[in-house]
């Protein structure tokens, strides 16, 4: 079985354990503490030198790691059910859609870069600020890129888009950002928790929840 290494309040773990969900590929959680910085430890670097969560360990011992990545190996071996459409355009336009959450939200919104930065004289308020302001922009970007209509971000059926919006959104609940400009993507949050995939990666039902 594979073992996934991860942090509960981690948006990229949340997003691999949704994935893996939707895949319905069993897997083990290995818990690694963030807040305490268990990621640091000699014995976790040797498993990830980038000190961070998500890691994957599959049956032969190879260790994935980097969300993105980790995904596209699960969409190579479980094509069924796709997280991206067939036709090119379409793939690149939920892929776009994504990267926004991915790549222009969560690097620079993270917790090693919050702590960097309070370190040189950020205050936590400022750095409040910092997360809240650069959600905002993703956020209005990601919605801008997406589909006006249908139960989640293209169309009626869950993308990549879906799996890097929600942990995201739930990030952006927790430091209180204005969500009001934003009410198209709080009806695709509100119709991707209901499904039970979704459910069973959410944060507080992991089993490191507030430890």
């Amino acid at each position: 079985m594979m073992k996934l290494y991860s942090y509960w309040r981690s948006t990229t773990s949340y997003r691999t354990r949704i994935a893996l969900n939707m895949k319905k590929i069993p897997y083990e959680t290995v818990d690694v503490n963030l807040v305490k910085g268990e990621q640091r430890s000699e014995e976790f670097m040797a498993t990830n030198p980038s000190k961070g969560v998500p890691a994957l360990e599959l049956a032969d011992g190879t260790i994935l790691t980097q969300s993105m990545a980790i995904i596209s190996y699960l969409e190579a071996i479980k094509p069924k059910p796709a997280l991206r459409p067939e036709n090119p355009v379409f793939a690149a336009e939920v892929n776009a859609a994504a990267y926004v959450i991915a790549m222009d939200i969560h690097p620079i919104n993270n917790l090693k870069v919050t702590r960097y930065l309070k370190s040189n004289g950020m205050t936590d308020d400022d750095a409040k600020n910092w997360m809240k302001h650069w959600m905002s922009e993703g956020f209005t970007a990601y919605q801008e890129l997406i589909d006006l209509d249908g139960d989640y971000s293209f169309g009626n059926t869950v993308s990549l888009a879906d799996i890097c919006l929600i942990p995201q959104l739930y990030n952006a609940h927790r430091w209180g950002v204005d969500l009001t400009p934003f009410a198209r993507l709080l009806e695709i949050e509100q119709n991707c928790l209901a499904l039970p995939e979704f459910k069973a990666a959410f944060p507080e039902n992991q089993s490191d929840a507030n430890k």
